[in-house]
């Protein structure tokens, strides 16, 4: 597939959405000590509605891949929880370990947020629907992000900036999963209306604006840039942008 019609299919994905995932505009009033874990599959709807509210509340975790046929972290969730249901959520912070999208949500806005449960009855099923819809623009020729490939395990998790709706950092986080990388997800929401559209609006029309995410001033620090997605191997100490440079630099370095 051609990277323009790629990056009209993620369009897609997100618009399937109404781009939720993009915005932390209510950021968790406070901060876990421990970093959340959350055992994961890309292309699972109900996934998807748990790393929005993670990119909503401005909340990192650390990412374990769980696509059909891994050997990684699957065995780990069926030791643990007695049973293979994704998503799965392990709170060190409050000992809790939770599946169930809507639990996992109502947890981590009733620790971290404002407290507002997770939609039920029609709500929800309006949000799960939306959800199947975008995993469906995915599945041109095989559902992205969902079934593993063969590649080696790196000894450090890697790091990536993101946020769940950014059309350009999806792919990577689809081959992330798939060869069953873990890695500490950054999350990149935009945290004042300044921020949105492209970087270069940004840093034409609002220079002056503040930087209220912890992650957006942690990677100003590091490259000058507010960029995503990007991705840190401390593996081999490369860190890059770009989708594409990215995308080449997995399958290169760990498929198999």
């Amino acid at each position: 597939m051609s990277r323009t019609l790629d990056v009209a299919g993620n369009l897609l994905t997100s618009s399937c959405r109404g781009w939720r995932g993009a915005t932390a505009f209510h950021p968790a009033t406070r901060q876990p000590e421990k970093l959340l874990e959350l055992y994961d599959i890309e292309a699972s709807p109900y996934c998807r509605l748990v790393r929005e509210v993670l990119t909503e509340l401005d909340l990192d975790a650390m990412i374990f891949p769980c696509p059909l046929g891994g050997t990684r972290y699957r065995p780990q969730v069926e030791a643990r929880g007695g049973k293979l249901q994704f998503p799965y959520l392990v709170d060190p912070n409050t000992g809790d370990a939770l599946f169930e999208s809507a639990d996992i949500i109502d947890h981590l806005r009733l620790a971290y947020g404002n407290g507002r449960p997770a939609r039920r009855g029609l709500g929800r099923r309006a949000a799960v629907a939306g959800s199947y819809a975008a995993t469906l623009t995915r599945a041109v020729g095989r559902v992205r992000g969902y079934r593993a490939r063969a590649s080696v395990a790196p000894e450090q998790p890697l790091e990536l900036y993101s946020f769940e709706a950014s059309p350009y950092s999806r792919p990577v986080r689809e081959l992330m999963c798939e060869l069953e990388l873990p890695y500490r997800l950054r999350n990149f929401g935009k945290s004042r209306w300044e921020e949105m559209g492209p970087p270069a609006v940004r840093k034409r029309f609002f220079p002056d604006a503040p930087i209220t995410s912890a992650n957006r001033q942690r990677m100003f620090e590091l490259t000058g840039r507010f960029q995503v997605p990007y991705l840190v191997d401390p593996n081999t100490g490369t860190s890059m942008y770009e989708s594409g440079d990215i995308l080449r630099y997995l399958e290169q370095t760990y498929a198999r």
